[in-house]
């Protein structure tokens, strides 16, 4: 978690791009006790941590809920295909309902960029050091986005299958982008992801001929994880089975208006 990996520590982190401590070192051995001591100090932190992000979240959620925005927050690992989904998503809805996009990375707003000239308004959050959104980045990102009643409001968070599973934003659902690129036991090595998430999106399927993938493989361990979750085979690239994903967003947009 993030008093672990180094996302807490002092830095430069969540810096938002507008649209258009003291370090201890030990020179000596530790017995058991302070290391349990050390460790209570950890779990504390992370359980500090993750109540008030999750006071944030429930203010995003309420907003949401109120401007009938239908959030999503994606997630994946790098490179799993997120943003390409998401402009290709965006050419197929926009002219539906208005759609608005925060992209999180550590640094630059190439994505960000990609999403902005398809038309539809991105905000980037650099995140520097830390490895995931918060929930108190998105809530300052809605006030510099000024996102339209009854739309759609896509989350694309920092490519990381461990910490934005603990991270609660605010959102309707986690989506969880699988590409076929990757390994089909990505459920089982990253279980806390595929149980937070509601959906995954098995993307790339036009590679499926070149790549050691078992589809049903992924399937049956995301479902070992989570029993419930809800699964889309698509080609974002190819559009193969794309309408798929687009219904299931527009019919959650529509309910949710």
């Amino acid at each position: 978690m993030c008093g672990i990996c180094g996302c807490s520590q002092p830095g430069k982190i969540n810096k938002l791009q507008p649209v258009n401590g003291q370090v201890h070192q030990h020179d000596h051995d530790h017995g058991h006790h302070h290391h349990d001591h050390e460790t209570e100090r950890l779990v504390k932190v992370e359980q500090d941590l993750l109540s008030k992000n999750n006071a944030y979240a429930e203010q995003n959620r309420t907003y949401f809920q109120q401007h009938h925005i239908f959030t999503l927050n994606l997630v994946s690992s790098p490179g799993a295909g997120k943003t390409t989904l998401l402009v290709e998503t965006i050419k197929v809805l926009k002219d539906r309902f208005p759609i608005a996009v925060i992209e999180g990375d550590q640094q630059t707003e190439h994505d960000a960029d990609r999403i902005r000239a398809t038309g539809v308004p991105a905000l980037q959050i650099n995140t520097g050091r830390a490895c995931h959104l918060d929930a108190h980045g998105i809530g300052h990102a809605l006030q510099a986005l000024g996102i339209k009643d009854h739309s759609f409001l896509a989350i694309e968070n920092v490519g990381n299958l461990v910490c934005p599973s603990s991270f609660d934003l605010g959102e309707a659902h986690k989506v969880v982008v699988l590409s076929v690129t990757e390994g089909d036991d990505k459920p089982l090595k990253y279980p806390d992801m595929f149980h937070a998430a509601d959906l995954m999106i098995i993307n790339k399927t036009d590679l499926l001929p070149y790549v050691d993938f078992d589809v049903q493989r992924c399937i049956n361990f995301a479902r070992q994880v989570n029993p419930d979750i809800h699964i889309i085979q698509l080609s974002s690239t190819k559009g193969d089975n794309f309408s798929a994903w687009a219904d299931w967003l527009a019919g959650n947009v529509k309910m949710d208006a």
